[in-house]
C-alpha cells in the first residue's frame, strides 16, 4: 500500500469536461462520498487532487490492492522497547483531520476491507476501531472517495451492491480530441499541432478495442509521449515506446498501432 499527505501548494491542472467540479463541491458540502468511475489514465486521481487544491483540504491518497487489510486502513499497535503504541493508518488520520481520503482502485482490496468503510459513508461518519475500543467521528471537512475502472475489473470483481450505493458516482472517459489536446499539449510541453496529432493517433487506436485490445491508450500515456517528444526524442520513436509498448505484446496488435504511428506521422 502507497499513502500519503498531501497539500498542494499550487493548483494542481485539472481541464473539466462537464460539471464534474460542481457536482464534487456539492458532495463536499452535502458529506457525501463520492465513487469516480472510468478507464485507466483518463484523469481520475488527477481531478481528486485538484478538487482537494480547490476546497483546500489535505488529501490521502491510498492504492489498493489484493493484500490490503483493514489493519493497513485503521492502523495497528507496534512493539516498542517500552511496551506497545497505537499507530493510526491512513483512513483514520484523514478522519481525524478531516482530509479528502482517496482509495484508487478499490475493489482491487478485498471485500472484508472495503467494509470498514461503511460507517463512514453514511449518516454516522464515524471510524469504529476494534482493536482499542475507540470510535472515531470524521472531522468536518472530511471525504471519502474511491475510483475503479469497470471495463476491465467487473470480469473478476466489482463492489457489492450494499457499497455501491453508499457512494454517489460521478463517470469519466477520455476526453474529446480538442480537450485532449489541450491538456497533452499543457502537460507534456508541445506544440499544438504534435498535441493534436497524437489527440488523433489516440483515438484511431482506441478503436482497436474491437480487434482486442485490452487496453486501449490513455491520456497519461500521451502526455508520456509528449513529454519524450519535448526533451528531443523523435516523434515515432516517442510514440512506439510510450504509447504502443505499455499497450500489448502481441504481434499483429504491435504492428497494426505502429501502422497507426507511421500513418499519423508522414
Amino acid at each position: 500500500m502507497a499513502s500519503a499527505a498531501t497539500g498542494a501548494a499550487q493548483e494542481p491542472y485539472y481541464l473539466a469536461s462537464g460539471d464534474e467540479v460542481a457536482l464534487f463541491e456539492r458532495c463536499h458540502a452535502r458529506r457525501l462520498a463520492v465513487m469516480l468511475k472510468g478507464p485507466t489514465g483518463c484523469g481520475k486521481t488527477r481531478f481528486v487532487e485538484h478538487m482537494a487544491w480547490r476546497l483546500g483540504r489535505a488529501l490521502v491518497t491510498i492504492s489498493c490492492h489484493d493484500d490490503l487489510t483493514a489493519n493497513d486502513l485503521v492502523g495497528r499497535f507496534l512493539v516498542r522497547h517500552d511496551g506497545t503504541a497505537w499507530l493510526d493508518g491512513p483512513l483514520t488520520r484523514a478522519a481525524r483531520e478531516g482530509a479528502i481520503c482517496y482509495l484508487d482502485e478499490v475493489v482491487e482490496s478485498r471485500q472484508d476491507t472495503v467494509v470498514v468503510l461503511h460507517a463512514l459513508t453514511d449518516h454516522r461518519r464515524i471510524l469504529p476501531i476494534d482493536k482499542t475500543g475507540e470510535t472515531v467521528p470524521a472531522a468536518p471537512g472530511f471525504m471519502l472517495v474511491v475510483s475503479y475502472n469497470p471495463g476491465y475489473q467487473r470480469v473478476l470483481k466489482d463492489l457489492k451492491p450494499s457499497t455501491r450505493q453508499r457512494f454517489v458516482a460521478l463517470d469519466f472517459d477520455f476526453p474529446p480530441a480538442d480537450r485532449e489536446a489541450a491538456i497533452v499539449e499543457r502537460e507534456g510541453g508541445v506544440d499544438h499541432a504534435t498535441a493534436h496529432a497524437l489527440a488523433t493517433l489516440a483515438g484511431r487506436l482506441r478503436a482497436l478495442r474491437d480487434r482486442g485490445l485490452a487496453e486501449v491508450p490513455s491520456t497519461r500515456l500521451l502526455v508520456a509521449a509528449a513529454q519524450l517528444i519535448a526533451s528531443g526524442v523523435a516523434v515515432r520513436q516517442a510514440c512506439y515506446c510510450a504509447v504502443v509498448s505499455p499497450l500489448s505484446d502481441e504481434p499483429s496488435l504491435v504492428g497494426a498501432m505502429h501502422d497507426l504511428v507511421d500513418a499519423s506521422f508522414v
